[in-house]
């Protein structure tokens, strides 16, 4: 069987999903914006902050990183770039959540089982997170890392006039591998780890309705094993930095190279520890949450 043969059909009937998706997609967008809204202003940002200064500075510590953040301006360092994160948190919550779910549901129909329409879909709504998270993390690592005699409207205005829309996508395949990677992990581990709990508690019965608990344990392994993509979000950060720090560019495997070479492999996992939080937090809103909110809608 060819590959066009097989993945015809497949993507001409997600196509008709997507024009045809009704008031779920209306849902799933307004979902996804308020979900991942609530996810960033709470704890979501200060991990973002936290993660991005280690993934700078590979020479602090967790606990030194952490201190120097709040040296920086106080508490509310870590709700640094907040503006931009909102932004980028309303749309690409929306986006991630209706193309996640819709490709998910698609999946299901086609046979696949949940851990592998969670890993397609996941990894779809992820790629299409891109589109508005390339400016928008580009301004917050300027905000954590960057020089604070610039601001962020000056850092977009010098950005715009030297280059371009493009100059707001430094980084950006770092970002595209990170989050088809990041949603396809957080989805697909945490439908494995619900398969299990249905599995060893409720014998196997696949139309058994988890308690909430199981639901909420489900998402924090699925969050914790989805960080071992960690060394792209090291490339990101420092792609990005460089670019608003004005240093010359260099692609994803140049970074990964350098940092491997100057720090060794432990490099390439800095910051993991608040990745792990935000992992577990981003996917008890976006995954678990959005997926307890569901079953409370109306059919």
């Amino acid at each position: 069987v060819s590959t066009q043969s097989t993945w015809g059909p497949f993507l001409i009937g997600l196509l008709r999903k997507m024009v045809h998706s009704g008031g779920s997609g209306a849902q799933d967008l307004a979902n996804g914006a308020l979900l991942q809204c609530a996810e960033a202003i709470t704890l979501g940002l200060p991990f973002e902050v936290w993660k991005t200064r280690m993934g700078r500075m590979r020479n602090e510590t967790t606990v030194e990183a952490f201190v120097n953040v709040y040296r920086r301006g106080g508490a509310g360092a870590f709700w640094a770039g907040a503006a931009p994160k909102l932004v980028e948190s309303a749309s690409k919550g929306a986006i991630l959540l209706f193309s996640k779910e819709l490709i998910m549901n698609f999946s299901l129909e086609a046979g696949c089982n949940n851990t592998v329409a969670g890993l397609i879909g996941g990894a779809g709504g992820g790629v299409t997170q891109t589109i508005v998270m390339g400016p928008c993390t580009y301004l917050v690592t300027h905000a954590v890392t960057g020089d604070k005699s610039v601001s962020v409207t000056q850092l977009m205005n010098n950005t715009w006039k030297n280059k371009g829309f493009a100059g707001f996508y430094p980084g950006g395949s770092a970002i595209a591998l990170r989050q088809a990677t990041n949603w396809a992990s957080r989805q697909g581990f945490t439908e494995f780890f619900r398969d299990m709990f249905i599995s060893f508690n409720h014998a196997g019965e696949k139309k058994a309705k988890l308690s909430k608990t199981e639901e909420v344990l489900s998402g924090i392994l699925g969050g914790t094993v989805s960080c071992w993509n960690h060394p792209l979000e090291v490339a990101r950060i420092e792609m990005q930095a460089r670019a608003s720090s004005g240093q010359s560019h260099q692609s994803m495997v140049q970074v990964l190279k350098a940092v491997k070479n100057e720090y060794g492999v432990a490099g390439l996992f800095k910051g993991i520890i608040p990745r792990m939080c935000l992992g577990v937090w981003q996917t008890l809103f976006m995954v678990t949450g959005a997926k307890l909110i569901k079953e409370h809608l109306p059919k």
